[in-house]
């Protein structure tokens, strides 16, 4: 498969298990066609031979029928039969396209919900530097809107134009029995209004595109200020952000109205086309009926016909212009999938009876995000299981891009990162990253429970483990005050916390997963000195057995650690106890020095005060 039906394949796998369901839908428009054109050739019948009492114009197999159940004489005597045959008729053609329909709804829905969820799976398990430089929005869009598009085409436009299709094959050669020359009267206009659409619907397609794009950018800007309206509400923008949704609302009612106005141009003139061959049939129609060419059944039947396929070729040129909009849709949901998924593992997975006890050692490590410069240079240090290594450095120094290489967010090639002696290259991404409980500077938290939230990791923990987690990260007697405790709703990321509670809880939930070794990458921010020397006392006490490594910039959280090294410029320029790096000259006692100071000066201040 080239990549040019990439996107075909991509649809035709969604649609498994549910091609039958279309299969069947064709089918069933295809007898519903039929039985709804054999109506008027009842009607025709009925008037010409049963009222008329002309010979029946019909195949032979449809006369030997009618003469073996009576006969037209028992149908001028019961004339109730041929409106029983319509009604009937109607009824088949009638159940033919309800079942169309839910096969079709039924399919297009179950394919549509398929795509999602590859969509969703797919991007949970797409490289982090995908993610990196992806607009999140249009990746929204690309899951909802795109699909939604799929969905329309599949279970409507499809059936429309294969509807139109149907009726084409199947008229035209009817009317060409029942009569030629009115037969080439009645399809005369069906080119011109076909033709007419598909120009009409290529030009207008720019307005539906400036019309979607003025809808996104309007939901854009609603979004945003929904999102961040405490800061509105600060600088007091309340005003100059309604004004500025109030432009981008016009210009959507503006683009909306002259879309209404181009779509009222094309349903008038095509209903101008439609009533005019429809006058042109009736008019030619009575013309032959004076000279006897003609008989009133066959006119009716042909003024039936007409009526019956010009409204789905009206619609062929919206319905084409849809395609082309599924085409799109489809190729921009196969830009995604066609991104290669992360790689889970390059050698043998580690012996059942290996459990790892936090010892981690670096060497060597380098690493770049793709530029012209390095975000780590010939990095090595090493822990041993149950110790606490912590780590300083300026922002850029190197410090969350090493977060981010023990959890494999990145890939490292030539360099060794061992955990307990074993290469984490090696391991799974999802046994790697289960050996690790990181908390970040700005935690994310769902829009969920606070019981739920902290026991993210460990679904199945029971409600003591969560309390008492809770209490070593300092959290326990704050969500007590809450309103519903522990079934308190948490508001979209944490939004109802402070800080240093987001911080807390989300300690709280790396503590409950209790991995062998606990990253906290400043995660302690937030969180006010007395607070965060109860949690480090509580996490030493607790994790004497597990490896903790401790991101921050105050050196007085750092001070207390085992090991300490110092980054700068992507390097590791010193490593040592607290006691010896604020003997020797360097960057950890110039930074110890300056905090010394400004700790200093506010004592003064308060005492002064």
């Amino acid at each position: 498969m080239t990549d040019r039906w990439a996107k075909y394949r991509t649809l035709w796998d969604a649609m498994q298990g549910q091609r039958l369901r279309y299969v069947l839908a064709i089918v069933l428009m295809i007898a519903g066609t039929q039985f709804a054109y054999v109506v008027p050739l009842v009607i025709r019948a009925t008037i010409d031979s049963a009222i008329d009492r002309q010979p029946l114009a019909a195949p032979e197999f449809v006369e030997r029928l009618v003469e073996s159940a009576g006969g037209m004489s028992l149908v001028r005597r019961n004339l109730w039969l041929a409106g029983a045959a319509v009604v009937g008729l109607t009824a088949l053609a009638g159940c033919c396209i309800y079942l169309r329909g839910r096969f079709v709804g039924i399919a297009s829905e179950t394919t549509a919900r398929r795509l999602r969820d590859r969509l969703y799976d797919h991007l949970q398990r797409l490289p982090t530097a995908y993610h990196d430089k992806a607009d999140a929005g249009d990746l929204i869009q690309r899951c909802t809107s795109d699909v939604e598009t799929i969905r329309g085409f599949l279970s409507g436009q499809i059936i429309e134009l294969g509807r139109a299709v149907v009726m084409i094959a199947t008229v035209v050669p009817i009317m060409i029995v029942l009569d030629p020359w009115m037969a080439l009267l009645a399809v005369a206009v069906i080119p011109v209004v076909v033709g007419f659409s598909i120009v009409f619907f290529a030009r207008v397609r720019d307005a539906f595109k400036q019309a979607d794009e003025a809808e996104g950018a309007l939901t854009t800007q609603l979004q945003e200020n929904l999102t961040g309206i405490r800061v509105v509400r600060a600088f007091a923008r309340q005003d100059f952000e309604g004004a500025k949704f109030a432009e981008r609302n016009a210009r959507l009612r503006d683009l909306q109205r002259r879309l209404i106005r181009l779509m009222s141009y094309y349903w008038s003139s095509t209903d101008l086309m439609s009533v005019a061959q429809g006058g042109a049939v009736i008019m030619a129609g009575v013309y032959w009926i004076s000279t006897g060419r003609l008989t009133v059944g066959t006119v009716f039947a042909f003024v039936a016909y007409v009526n019956m396929f010009l409204w789905p070729i009206r619609q062929m040129g919206r319905t084409l212009t849809d395609i082309g909009k599924t085409m799109v849709s489809l190729g921009r949901l196969d830009d995604i999938l066609s991104v290669p998924r992360e790689a889970e593992t390059t050698a043998a997975p580690p012996p059942a009876d290996w459990k790892p006890g936090g010892g981690l050692a670096v060497s060597h490590l380098a690493f770049s995000h793709g530029g012209d410069g390095h975000a780590l240079k010939d990095v090595s240090f090493a822990v041993e299981p149950g110790q606490t290594l912590a780590v300083l450095g300026p922002s850029g120094s190197g410090k969350s891009t090493l977060v981010h290489l023990l959890l494999r967010l990145y890939e490292y090639e030539s360099v060794s990162i061992r955990i307990d002696g074993r290469e984490l290259r090696d391991l799974a991404r999802h046994e790697a990253r289960s050996l690790f409980g990181v908390v970040m500077q700005e935690p994310f938290l769902y829009s969920k429970t606070v019981r739920d939230n902290i026991r993210l990791g460990v679904v199945q923990a029971d409600d003591e483990d969560v309390k008492k987690a809770a209490a070593f990260a300092c959290i326990h007697d704050s969500i007590l005050e809450f309103e519903k405790g522990y079934d308190t709703l948490v508001g979209e990321r944490g939004v109802t916390l402070s800080g240093g509670q987001r911080q807390r809880m989300a300690l709280a939930r790396a503590i409950l997963k209790d991995p062998p070794i606990l990253i906290l990458d400043d995660a302690l921010s937030a969180v006010d000195t007395e607070t965060e020397t109860l949690i480090l006392d509580a996490l030493r006490s607790r994790h004497r057995r597990r490896t903790t490594l401790v991101i921050a910039h105050r050196l007085s959280t750092l001070k207390s650690a085992d090991k300490i090294i110092v980054f700068e410029g992507g390097r590791v320029v010193q490593a040592g106890t607290h006691e010896r790096l604020v003997r020797e000259d360097g960057l950890y006692r110039r930074l110890w020095q300056i905090q010394g100071s400004v700790r200093e000066t506010l004592d003064q201040e308060m005492q002064a005060t």
